[in-house]
């Protein structure tokens, strides 16, 4: 397994990181100024004048789209005229990287929570492009993916119910059901994130299509909503740990009988579950990339504080409780990361379906080594930790949240014990056999 770099792939990596240096990291404080004072006429959910003006410069720095990988999306690596318009795609409208290239762009990225943002590589748009560009057809890509990749509109995925345990996915309740030429789409979903930013435009929406379908695996479908479509109504914004994400954050929607032409389903009825397995891979290691860099910055956070700071006559960083803490921090990060491009590195030469117990174990490790990290270095700033006058607070509300989004650790967990025991399973069933 070789994790090495190419020229290109370090050169982009000096690239992000300078600018987040020259113009992001400067702009922490402009961020806080702005919100809070669209909070107060009224405006809080109105796109941020400065993401707008750092989206052109990342643009015209070559650094756009850097997650659209030049890889086959079938799986594996590219080949055949479809991976090469693939490839061609990625080469016209991003970096065209590996998972191994993109994983430290998105960690430097990921210091800051809305950085991605700035460089057209942020959640639930990055998906739902992937979502798009593999599943949907010429006119939807025409209609939504271009818009979406010129970061000219934003996207919402909905999926999670608040009436049934979402974890198990075949529970979803909301119907989406043919009539003539349109579909009919009812239920209410929530944390639907992007939902509140008046930028988003269209919904990708998994719902039951055949709610008797012997396979409980092929009774779901997802389609293509506009948010506009008459029907669709955003009921409120949800807060987490008291952060509501505005201008972006995640809300609860109901669908009330909401049309959509037919042609808007994705691959057909029933195919929603290769869908989101499709959608939710790449999504998944993303996050515990961007994972990588909060723990990282946490971490940096800490030390300096406890450098900085005078306690019993002494600094604090001094004390040998918090080296305990630091080297265990340092451990954590480094086994998080190479568990990452474990996980990125047989995505690209297998395929993200060989790598399900890779992506399935990052998707455990990251969230929570992000939060007991995050959570050492407020516990380092005292009562400043837990103001709004340093980043952490919304940092560790942010990683906390991850423990739940696209699958809960137990989800995970499950689906490792059981891959686990199978190895031995198969080995028990040849022992009996060849014992009979």
């Amino acid at each position: 397994m070789d994790f090495a770099h190419t020229p290109r792939a370090l050169e982009l990596q000096e690239r992000v990181r300078a600018f987040m240096q020259t113009h992001v990291f400067p702009a922490e404080h402009r961020f806080e100024e702005e919100l809070a004072e669209q909070t107060t006429r009224g405006k809080r959910w109105s796109p941020l004048p400065v993401i707008e003006e750092l989206k052109p410069k990342a643009r015209a720095a070559g650094l756009w789209n850097l997650w659209l990988p030049a890889t086959d999306p079938s799986g594996g690596q590219a080949g055949g005229a479809h991976s090469e318009f693939h490839a061609q795609f990625s080469a016209e409208h991003g970096a065209g990287l590996t998972n191994v290239e993109y994983a430290p762009l998105a960690e430097i990225m990921g210091q800051i929570p809305w950085a991605p943002e700035i460089f057209n590589c942020s959640a639930p748009d990055t998906g739902n492009m992937e979502t798009l560009r593999r599943y949907a057809a010429p006119e939807h890509r025409d209609r939504w993916l271009k818009p979406l990749l010129a970061g000219e509109i934003r996207s919402a995925f909905a999926m999670t119910e608040p009436a049934v345990a979402s974890s198990d996915a075949t529970n979803i309740e909301t119907r989406i059901e043919r009539d003539g030429d349109e579909y009919v789409i009812t239920g209410r979903k929530w944390w639907i994130s992007g939902a509140g930013d008046p930028r988003c435009k269209i919904m990708i929406v998994m719902g039951k299509s055949d709610p008797n379908n012997p396979s409980r695996h092929a009774q779901q479908s997802m389609i293509l909503v506009p948010v506009d479509t008459e029907g669709v109504k955003i009921l409120r914004p949800l807060s987490v740990y008291g952060y509501d994400d505005a201008p972006h954050g995640h809300c609860e929607v109901v669908f009330d009988h909401a049309r959509v032409p037919a042609s808007n389903i994705l691959l057909g009825e029933g195919r929603g579950f290769e869908i989101a397995q499709g959608r939710l891979g790449p999504g998944r290691i993303h996050h515990c990339m961007r994972l990588l860099g909060l723990a990282e910055r946490a971490l940096e956070l800490m030390c300096k504080r406890l450098m900085s700071r005078v306690a019993f006559g002494k600094p604090v960083s001094t004390q040998s409780v918090w080296h305990e803490r630091i080297a265990d921090a340092r451990c954590r990060i480094e086994m998080a990361r190479l568990l990452t491009m474990k996980a990125a590195y047989i995505m690209d030469k297998a395929g993200n379906k060989s790598a399900q117990a890779e992506i399935a174990m990052i998707k455990v490790v990251a969230p929570n080594v992000a939060c007991d990290i995050i959570d050492q270095a407020i516990q380092a700033h005292g009562g400043g930790g837990v103001s709004d006058d340093f980043p952490l607070a919304g940092m560790w509300a942010g990683a906390r949240t991850l423990r739940f989004a696209d699958g809960p650790d137990e989800v995970h967990r499950a689906a490792l014990a059981k891959l686990e025991l199978g190895k031995y399973a198969a080995q028990a069933s040849t022992r009996a056999v060849q014992g009979s």
